[in-house]
């Protein structure tokens, strides 16, 4: 199974979909970890915008990884209905069922105060400020389940995604 998760940064997007990986024994994917190796490369480094090429990475890591038999957590802001076609395209691919989670945190003084004290969680890489998340182009999705983190704890999102998964 692709468990295919999105949401704004500072949402706890990251930390519901480690928490979930632990407990299923999935493979966890995580763009943010894909395009800062890329960014440390000799020729992307000080910064520069990797484009879609970290998305492009994570489908075919997930491909390979569904393909071994295992349920891959795809963990992404994704934020466009193409990022999630192609996500979908990956399960198609490898004849594998998917569900697609959208954290979101309705409480915006919760979700500011996550964006600005959160420590940086992939080596190199600085979280965007709460002026970044706010302005970040993020479209509606309609998702199979929507985790509102402001409400559920960690381990409460976890078990109603175990439950949405059978």
């Amino acid at each position: 199974m692709l468990v295919i998760f999105g949401g704004l940064p500072g949402s706890g997007k990251s930390t519901v979909a480690q928490a979930l990986a632990r407990r299923i024994g999935a493979v966890y994917l995580r763009v943010d970890t894909i395009e800062q190796a890329i960014r440390g490369s000799a020729p992307l480094a000080e910064g520069r915008d990797v484009g879609p090429s970290g998305y492009l990475a994570l489908y075919r890591l997930a491909v390979d990884n569904l393909r071994l038999g295992h349920t891959v957590i795809a963990d992404s802001v994704n934020p466009l209905p193409e990022t999630r076609k192609a996500f979908r395209d990956v399960a198609a691919e490898c004849d594998c069922k998917f569900v697609e989670i959208e954290i979101v945190c309705s409480d915006a003084a919760v979700h500011r105060h996550r964006a600005e004290t959160r420590p940086p969680s992939v080596v190199g890489l600085s979280p965007p400020s709460w002026e970044v998340i706010q302005n970040r182009h993020y479209e509606p999705w309609k998702a199979d389940l929507r985790i509102d983190t402001a409400r559920l704890s960690v381990e409460d999102s976890v078990a109603e995604i175990v439950r949405s998964m059978g």
